[in-house]
């Protein structure tokens, strides 16, 4: 194995998800072990059937922006810089800013063609630029660094921090926040997930999302936007990313290569950069969507890579598929898990995976790795440890 280069550290955590605005909130529902998912009117073909989905309440900073995803992008950072400096971290001479970011801000975008006709005024129109939440962010902190967004599908978020870890590696930046973002559980939307047979919006998540466990039909769909703020100089961090990789099946736009090679080859790369072996990693973060392709390609891949040590746990089944937040929300409950010494699994309601933790346990420490599938392909990991350990 290669020696790591540089670590990253987890300084500051934000997050806005379907349990509320900030880390607490999502802290919170995760250890109740119940779904943040609601049951809410106007999904379905027609429209006419109630769904259930994890939605960002109302909420954030009205002079940020009109939009609940403007909002959300920035409360998220806003937190999380605000928490990295109580932290001890002060911000380097150039901080980057990197936003995950798949669909954008789809329900403004709909309410611009179908109630405005495609007419606003500039200002408003400004708002659905991808680049105005990003320019925002980085006007209220006078960051200078590189700023832009990456996508890679449901991988996003794992991705964002891989790309974060190369530009301080490389000097573009001293530090960076990361930001990924997903606000698309919209009755259009999730209408073409439940024509895939991903996702399931009649009945209560944990009942129908079933990750490592019998009975699974797929996921309910979330939203969320989530916060980092990553640096080399902190205090008091919250976890250390040792590395990261990606690969692509370039195999199908939606389908998971039956093979499983490429998503094997991504966890070996992985474990390679972060410079830690298969046999050092306690938890596996899974993607966890409850579908059966799914199911299948991380079974496979705890058997092939890890001989089945390590124990796993899975979030959506609580906060819901964020989509391109997903792999985002699942680090911050990690890093949280971290801090706190917990990890917040959620819990078992049908035969599992032996090796699949039932509900919050106490955290015995050590090594993390989090696997995120996209869809066309992409496949990433990232290696996560302790403050100061592996």
């Amino acid at each position: 194995m290669s020696e790591p280069d540089h670590h990253m550290s987890i300084a500051g955590v934000g997050a806005v998800t379907g349990y509320g605005w900030g880390c607490e909130a999502l802290w919170r529902g995760l250890l109740s072990g119940k779904s943040a998912a609601g049951v809410q009117p106007g999904y379905g073909v027609e429209r006419d059937e109630a769904a259930w989905v994890s939605l960002v309440p109302p909420g954030g900073d009205p002079q940020v922006s009109t939009s609940r995803y403007g909002r959300a992008v920035h409360e998220a950072a806003r937190e999380a810089i605000t928490d990295a400096t109580a932290r001890g971290w002060r911000p380097g001479r150039t901080v980057g800013l990197l936003h995950a970011i798949v669909l954008g801000d789809v329900g403004n975008w709909r309410d611009f063609y179908t109630v405005d006709g495609g007419h606003r005024r500039s200002r408003n129109y400004l708002r659905l630029l991808p680049s105005t939440p990003i320019s925002v962010v980085m006007q209220e902190f006078g960051f200078h660094g590189p700023a832009m967004n990456v996508s890679a599908a449901c991988s996003s978020g794992n991705v964002a921090l891989i790309t974060a870890q190369m530009w301080l590696d490389s000097g573009l930046a001293d530090d960076v926040v990361c930001v990924a973002t997903d606000l698309s559980a919209t009755p259009d939307m999730v209408e073409h997930f439940v024509r895939l047979g991903a996702a399931v919006t009649d009945a209560e998540p944990l009942q129908a999302c079933r990750p490592f466990q019998e009975g699974s039909r797929g996921f309910s769909m979330g939203e969320a936007s989530v916060g980092f703020v990553l640096s080399r100089s902190v205090a008091r961090p919250y976890a250390t990313v040792l590395g990261g990789a990606m690969t692509n099946d370039a195999y199908h736009v939606v389908s998971v290569d039956p093979g499983h090679r490429q998503i094997v080859e991504c966890a070996r790369r992985a474990l390679d950069k972060a410079g830690v072996s298969a046999r050092q990693v306690r938890y596996f973060n899974a993607h966890g969507t409850g579908t059966r392709q799914c199911d299948i390609a991380e079974r496979a891949l705890l058997g092939e890579v890890f001989d089945d040590r390590p124990e796993v746990y899975a979030i959506k089944p609580l906060t819901g598929h964020c989509q391109g937040a997903a792999a985002a929300v699942e680090i911050a409950a990690a890093a949280l898990g971290f801090d706190r010494g917990i990890v917040p699994a959620a819990p078992i309601v049908a035969a599992p995976h032996p090796q699949l933790l039932d509900g919050p346990v106490a955290s015995a420490g050590g090594i993390t790795v989090k696997l995120s599938l996209g869809m066309g392909g992409n496949n990433s990991m990232v290696v996560l440890a302790p403050p100061g350990g592996s």
